[in-house]
């Protein structure tokens, strides 16, 4: 296919292709005649992606190209092999209980994210920051903590989840410090090494203008190991979610996204469940979102924030 009739006219197909393959399911079309239009579709709406990333064309439509091929096969094949609801809901399933049941998933988003998951992150997070600097004016302290922070991140979740429930309570202060934990020694570990970074010469060179520990530790060193600080909080905000999600498994008021998965597991309400996991990566991609945003802005003269 040449590049004239490159992504914008293969594009114009799969979208007409995907038209088709949803005007046939809405018809009740279930066999194998709409999932055959729905894959013709996909395949078409790949190529597009395809072509477009050739010429150059990068941002956010190869990953949403992607995202529907699978929305668009995934209804398609639950309706065309007549899955039942229990195994696997289709999408328009999900799309209706998502929307019915805005209120409850708020609910629950506020209980496990807001209180518990960004608690957590924020207290997890500080003091990992704060021993890492700590251990790095005391020598000492680095060659005993990290030892401990090395054990304390091999302890699996399962096990101190629970522990920590019992310590503080069935509310979100026991999800917040399931999430400190998580993400106490990623952040550790990256900051003390971010520290470390700064060559001989940069050292000498603020030794030449007298500056104490502090400045050189302000104007060149925390600066230079920006793009590591931000590395353990990205890191930390996957882990954050994962762990108040986990952490609900354990004991937890009548809301929240972990009680609500649990729960609608259990009365195979699987539609349900699946908003739930909607909520939980959109949140957990939107989060991560805004650190890589806050990582460009705060380090946007670092060579790795370069393009081209």
């Amino acid at each position: 296919m040449t590049e004239a009739s490159g992504p914008i006219p293969t594009a114009i197909g799969a979208v007409a292709l995907s038209v088709l393959a949803l005007l046939m399911l809405r018809a009740g079309v279930v066999g194998f005649q709409a999932f055959g239009v729905a894959l013709l579709a996909a395949a078409a709406l790949t190529a597009a992606t395809w072509h477009w990333t050739r010429a150059g064309r990068g941002g956010v439509l190869p990953p949403l190209a992607l995202g529907v091929v699978i929305l668009l096969l995934w209804e398609a094949a639950t309706r065309a092999y007549a899955v039942p609801p229990v195994i696997l809901p289709s999408v328009s399933a999900i799309a209706v209980r998502f929307a019915d049941s805005l209120d409850i998933l708020w609910q629950d988003f506020v209980q496990t994210f807001v209180k518990g998951a960004l608690s957590g992150y924020a207290i997890g997070c500080g003091a990992g920051f704060l021993v890492a600097v700590a251990s790095d004016r005391v020598p000492f302290l680095q060659r005993g903590l990290l030892p401990v922070g090395n054990f304390l991140a091999a302890m699996p979740i399962i096990g101190t989840a629970p522990i920590l429930v019992m310590w503080f309570g069935f509310d979100w202060q026991s999800k917040a410090a399931v999430v400190a934990v998580m993400c106490f020694f990623p952040m550790l570990v990256n900051t003390v090494q971010g520290l470390t970074v700064t060559e001989a010469m940069q050292r000498d060179l603020m030794r030449t203008y007298a500056a104490s520990y502090g400045q050189t530790l302000l104007k060149l060193r925390l600066p230079a190991a920006a793009p590591f600080v931000f590395n353990g909080l990205k890191i930390c905000t996957t882990l954050a979610l994962i762990g108040a999600i986990v952490a609900e498994f354990f004991g937890s008021p009548i809301q929240g996204m972990g009680f609500r998965i649990s729960t609608e597991v259990g009365r195979l309400a699987l539609d349900m469940v699946w908003a739930e996991i909607v909520v939980a990566a959109l949140v957990g991609s939107a989060f991560y979102g805004v650190v890589t945003l806050l990582e460009r802005a705060a380090t946007f003269w670092h060579p790795s924030q370069r393009r081209g």
